[in-house]
């Protein structure tokens, strides 16, 4: 609409601009109430453009509900590979040593297989990850907890 013909234009000196005598056009009710009143009802699409995510979870996750990494055994010959790669992997015995924590894994489970020898550090371990490594000829080493005398 051309700026000449709006209706601002034509009501130049005009008290209420044509809203009529008793505040019209005036307070909260014209736009849809004071803040964030109306994104579920008449805002609902000024939400959808603006603010997609407006509605949903937000928040934290509570650290007693967090689960570790895990990796499966059959996973540990390319992180062996991966680790050479970058100059991390050390040798004990003739053995890579894999430290799953340094890796950022909690525990080792017992999916795949394990094609050579390795000596694997872990803070946990299946019982089936610790027999398959041990029939490839390599070891698991998980830190015993200490059970309190009373």
């Amino acid at each position: 609409m051309a700026r000449r013909l709006r209706k601002a234009r034509k009501l130049r000196g005009s008290r209420t601009c044509g809203w009529g005598k008793v505040g019209q056009h005036r307070k909260s009710g014209s736009r849809g109430g004071f803040g964030k009143a109306g994104r579920h009802k008449h805002k609902w699409t000024w939400v959808l453009r603006y603010q997609p995510d407006y509605w949903g979870k937000k928040g934290f996750v509570s650290r007693y509900e967090r689960r570790g990494e895990s990796i499966n055994v059959g996973e540990l010959d390319s992180l062996a590979e991966a680790m050479k790669r970058q100059g991390k992997l050390t040798e004990e015995e003739g053995r890579p040593v894999l430290d799953l924590s340094a890796a950022g894994f909690d525990k080792l489970l017992g999916g795949g297989n394990v094609s050579r020898p390795l000596r694997v550090l872990a803070s946990k371990a299946s019982e089936m990850a610790v027999v398959k490594v041990k029939e490839a000829g390599g070891e698991v080493v998980v830190p015993q907890k200490s059970s309190a005398a009373g």
